[in-house]
């Protein structure tokens, strides 16, 4: 089957503006290509990203494919990313809501101490982390943002937590 270079480049498109993983089935619906040749068109960008030197590849996840940074070059490109700024004691009290979330802001003072408030603040403010009042506390999950930048869901680290 020929591929024409503007069905490859509509894929291409769609898998660079997407926020999430694309699967074959959502690539063809986006797109209006037939899934054959879709799965066809998105082997083809793999291969082409492995043989030549690119500093980003096509990853297949259990929900679909999604472009990513090469761990090679994760290191030197991280400090671009939006939230590059994410102190040891914001990343900390990330972990603890995406583990246990929804969790009481409470619990993560404890575990924390004061400062937990101004990370907690923070979080709130770069979209990672929402908040609903619950009694005399607050109550924290993470957002589709998280999930977005993490390239991961909260119930896929809770999983990876359970088999340790």
């Amino acid at each position: 089957m020929f591929i024409l270079p503007s069905n490859k480049a509509i894929v291409e498109a769609s898998l660079f503006v997407s926020d999430k993983p694309l699967t074959v089935e959502q690539l063809s619906k986006a797109t209006g290509l037939p899934q054959d040749e879709v799965a066809k068109i998105v082997e083809q960008i793999r291969i082409e990203l492995e043989i030549e030197e690119h500093g980003y590849e096509l990853v297949e996840t259990p929900e679909g494919y999604e472009y990513r940074v090469r761990a090679e070059y994760r290191d030197k490109v991280a400090k671009l990313a939006p939230f590059a700024d994410l102190s040891t004691g914001m990343m900390r009290t990330l972990a603890i809501v995406a583990a246990k979330q929804p969790v009481k802001q409470s619990l993560i003072v404890k575990y924390q101490g004061n400062k937990a408030y101004a990370y907690v603040h923070k979080l709130e403010d770069k979209g990672l982390v929402k908040s609903q009042p619950y009694r005399r506390t607050k109550l924290l999950q993470t957002t589709p943002e998280f999930e977005k930048y993490f390239g991961t869901s909260s119930e896929q680290i809770k999983a990876m937590l359970e088999k340790k």
